[in-house]
């Protein structure tokens, strides 16, 4: 088993680039990290890594080792998903990453009464509004706001989400209530906006009689967090576009108010993602109902009251 533990710290440190952070991400020392990887150079009786102030590269023969240890985990996993299939009795770890809200609201929340139910099965929870890359950081499932456009992955799609553009009553009274969607372009109005890099909404796609048109909406600050963005609309600093359960309390309460509702954003879908070949994993199968279920009920009562 110490062979095996020495090949998987091996891997992560190949992908992610040093041994501090496949240390975190394995939970073990850097220190840890390094003997391992020497003890797995000296039975091979090759170098594995070219090693920099900043970061350990492959050698040749780390390359090629990488494949086939790649390989090796995989197989391993997929047998032990397998015995647990049939022995009915799910047990191991799983690396879970959702946006921050709904990680905050809806999915951390859950994983308490999850893990009551499986014991045996531990939840690694990482919340960001990034897009994280599954395969790179060794992510079990994946849950998001969006659309996936990686082929490598699979998709369930959880619920179709309302949008809606909100501004609190403070803004409005200073700078006007726009009357169409063009007005959101003017120099009159800031828009909060939900950036990083790679990130999508650098743009609005809104409703019109024309159909769905984009709107290259401006502001004098964003950010990476969406909380963020919620909390600088509340004290009247722009107008937000967001999920309408994430801000329903706030309309309800008229902290905030809906505007353009004639030419709202495109519905956006709340979708787990997750690699194929964690597909028939029956701890990863467990966790999908379980928070597919509690997300759709959590939405479904924000909403209740409208």
């Amino acid at each position: 088993m110490a062979y095996l533990d020495n090949i998987a710290v091996f891997v992560r440190v190949v992908e992610l680039g040093n041994l501090s952070s496949a240390g975190r991400d394995m939970r073990i020392s850097p220190a840890v990290a390094s003997n391992r990887i020497k003890e797995l150079e000296k039975h091979l009786g090759v170098r594995l890594f070219n090693r920099t102030t900043r970061q350990l590269m492959p050698t040749e023969q780390g390359r090629v080792f990488y494949k086939g240890a790649k390989h090796v985990l995989e197989a391993v996993e997929e047998a032990e998903a397998a015995v647990t299939a049939l022995s009915g009795h799910p047990r191991g770890s799983i690396r879970v990453t959702a946006p921050l809200g709904i990680g905050r609201r809806m999915i951390a929340s859950g994983i308490p009464e999850f893990h009551d139910r499986y014991p045996d099965i531990e939840v690694r929870l990482r919340l960001s509004d990034h897009n994280v890359d599954l395969m790179k950081e060794g992510i079990d499932v994946a849950f998001r706001l969006g659309q996936i456009e990686d082929s490598s992955l699979r998709m369930r799609g959880l619920m179709d989400c309302e949008r809606v553009l909100v501004a609190a009553p403070s803004y409005l009274a200073a700078r006007g209530e726009p009357r169409s969607p063009q007005e959101l372009v003017s120099a009159r109005h800031d828009c909060l906006l939900l950036r990083f890099p790679g990130a999508k909404e650098h743009f609005w796609q809104l409703k019109t009689p024309e159909g769905v048109q984009k709107f290259d909406v401006r502001g004098p600050f964003d950010s990476d967090d969406g909380d963020v963005l919620t909390g600088w609309a509340l004290s009247g600093r722009g107008i937000v576009n967001k999920p309408r359960f994430d801000v329903e309390p706030f309309i309800r309460d008229q902290r905030l108010k809906v505007i353009l509702p004639d030419n709202p954003p495109t519905t956006v879908q709340l979708a787990a993602i997750y690699p194929h070949k964690n597909f028939q994993d029956p701890k990863v199968r467990l966790l999908l109902d379980f928070m597919a279920d509690r997300c759709q009920r959590l939405i479904r009562e924000a909403l209740r009251e409208r």
